[in-house]
């Protein structure tokens, strides 16, 4: 019961956290970092990242595990209770998204669908490998063809079963839409009263709210220890890619010396998500279309309410995608991208801490992983 708990905590994450496989950003010196700093300067070291290699690639943080992805192929590596690394890389299809599928605000949506998916997938073999008690003793090998699929077959019988994980991935999702949209809504209704008699009252307090949910869930299972170290390996992805940016070997120690934050955290991208979501409630006259419709039973009207606010979830995540992906990750030495990404570099400072050398090895195995199947990258 525990590891599922701790399995649907994770896919909330994961959800949280979307893949953000954008461009890369520009670049500082290389300075050292004294392990453990979250200090001011290492969120502007972040922020004014100069990097001589310029990478689509972006990752995950996975149970006991990394998850990096690029454009033609995937790979996770994940430490598992022996102490040794399970290693597994997976071909991209990269012509998936085109025509419509690339518009704006239409290929955010389907980047978070395609992210979800992907995630869930990694998550699995994570958590099939990390609570597994046997297995292969054999480390540094990726696993293809019909060994890797002996090796998920055998993992998934020692471990979690497909119906669990996708009921995590549904109660994720709950969660989500619970904490983000249901609760804060619940909390205006009580102390505001009805919605259309006193809408601006109504969505600052909904406002208020959901960013006060946002930032204690997240404070909250950073208290839990399997999570601590779930954010451990956040910062070990963080730090791989700060490295590979900035021309040096993918080695531990060439990796510590960068800072845990990113400005291409997915943690911008919910941050963002938030703060889009208060404008859009409050710009679109929900009383009018509940007016239109005819419902007067405050109860009612509360639930179309709520109904239409997670219609828009779509839209909303669309439109940040274009704000903290395309926007931004095209524009990162830009004052004005710098205080737009600020709330989401201060957020990571509880969604990462400072990995120990085993938890940047996976980060960086699952790194050389990808890059052998990327095109014009160096290993």
């Amino acid at each position: 019961m525990e590891t599922l708990i701790l399995r649907l905590i994770v896919q909330f994450c994961k959800i949280a956290d979307m893949q953000r496989g954008c461009t890369c950003l520009g670049a500082i010196g290389i300075n050292k970092v004294k392990p453990g700093s979250t200090t001011a300067s290492e969120a502007k070291r972040a922020c004014l990242e100069d990097g001589a290699f310029k990478t689509h690639i972006g990752g995950q943080a996975l149970i006991e595990g990394v998850m990096m992805r690029g454009h033609h192929a995937w790979a996770l590596a994940v430490r598992k209770p022996d102490g040794t690394l399970y290693e597994e890389v997976f071909p991209l299809d990269a012509t998936k998204r085109q025509g419509w599928k690339s518009w704006p605000l239409v290929r955010g949506c389907f980047a978070l669908i395609d992210s979800l998916l992907l995630g869930f997938k990694a998550l699995e073999l994570a958590a099939n490998q990390a609570f597994s008690e046997t297995g292969d003793k054999e480390t540094g090998e990726a696993s293809t063809g019909k060994a890797a699929s002996d090796k998920s077959a055998q993992a998934q019988e020692e471990g979690f079963t497909h119906g669990e994980m996708i009921l995590s991935l549904v109660l994720g999702l709950v969660l989500a839409i619970a904490l983000f949209v249901v609760i804060p809504a619940a909390i205006s209704q009580l102390i505001v009263g009805d919605y259309a008699q006193a809408t601006i009252a109504w969505n600052c307090v909904d406002a208020v709210a959901r960013v006060v949910c946002f930032i204690g869930y997240v404070w909250l299972i950073g208290r839990i220890k399997d999570i601590k170290r779930l954010f451990a390996y956040h910062g070990a992805e963080h730090k791989t890619i700060h490295c590979f940016e900035h021309g040096l070997p993918l080695t531990p120690e060439n990796a510590r010396q960068f800072p845990c934050l990113h400005v291409r955290c997915g943690t911008a991208f919910l941050i963002m998500t938030i703060v889009i979501a208060i404008v859009v409630y409050t710009l679109i006259p929900f009383n009018l279309a509940i007016e239109a419709l005819g419902i007067t039973n405050p109860v009612a009207s509360f639930g179309v309410l709520v109904g239409m606010r997670i219609v828009l979830l779509p839209l909303i995540a669309g439109i940040s995608y274009e704000i903290t992906v395309k926007w931004a990750g095209n524009h990162a030495d830009s004052k004005l991208v710098q205080l737009v990404l600020w709330p989401g570099l201060q957020m990571q400072r509880l969604t990462t801490h400072e990995p120990d050398d085993e938890q940047l090895m996976c980060a960086i195995r699952a790194m050389q992983q990808v890059l052998v199947h990327e095109e014009g990258t160096r290993v």
